[in-house]
């Protein structure tokens, strides 16, 4: 599934043209806050993967945001990018030492920010901690295994539905088949020489395509219809 981002800036057109380019162009999943105080409450709801916020905001300013963010423990680690009009060197020293974990000042360009946030989406990734089940990957990957299990206790895939036909790209195709192989899409990038973007974009038109919404559901989808092997 794409990476949550969470946008909060009070300016209604960079707003919207910002949060469209990265579901478009980057393939995220975006929701927006047009202040700090709304965003606190969506973070109550559900943790983003990494939030974009501009700093000059009417009551909470962009700094106090980021404090509150760091001053408690669920968030303490969540990667914050500003992005802002305030773009003298000591607003960027500021705004570091205030524990964002990248500064882009307006104007700027829309594929440097998507590269910064796929970058800290990536050392994200690669820093955390273990669960005791295992990383991220294995855990789908036993997902994975006790779905084809669980087909072949009811006599094997051929025993399932028949197979139904949907029109799949052959790049499609390809995610398609890694991704029940249990690979995340930075593995997936590897493998096809691509970018971790196309790779996300590709897993969303196959959730699309399928009716599915996560990894799980796509791969229990793929197997029982014989979309895969």
């Amino acid at each position: 599934m794409s990476a949550r981002l969470l946008l909060v800036d009070d300016e209604p057109g960079v707003r919207e043209a910002v949060k469209d380019y990265l579901q478009e162009v980057g393939g995220f999943t975006v929701q927006v806050a047009s202040n700090a105080n709304d965003a606190w409450q969506m973070l109550q709801q559900q943790t983003p993967d990494l939030v974009i916020s501009d700093i000059m905001m009417p009551q909470v300013d962009g700094y106090q945001f980021l404090k509150q963010l760091r001053d408690d423990p669920r968030f303490k680690s969540l990667p914050v990018v500003f992005l802002t009009a305030r773009g003298m060197t000591s607003d960027r020293i500021q705004g570091y030492q205030a524990g964002c974990d990248a500064y882009l000042p307006k104007p700027f360009d829309t594929d440097e920010l998507i590269a910064i946030v796929e970058n800290l989406l990536e050392r994200r990734a690669a820093t955390s901690p273990e669960s005791g089940n295992g990383t991220e990957l294995e855990k789908i990957a036993q997902q994975i295994a006790a779905i084809r299990a669980m087909l072949d206790q009811r006599g094997g895939i051929a025993a399932t539905p028949p197979p139904i036909r949907i029109d799949f790209t052959p790049r499609e195709q390809s995610v398609l088949d890694l991704v029940a192989q249990g690979l995340m899409n930075k593995e997936i990038a590897r493998r096809l020489d691509t970018s971790v973007r196309n790779v996300e974009k590709y897993v969303s038109r196959l959730f699309s395509k399928t009716g599915t919404n996560s990894r799980t559901e796509l791969v229990r989808y793929a197997l029982e219809h014989g979309l895969t092997q």
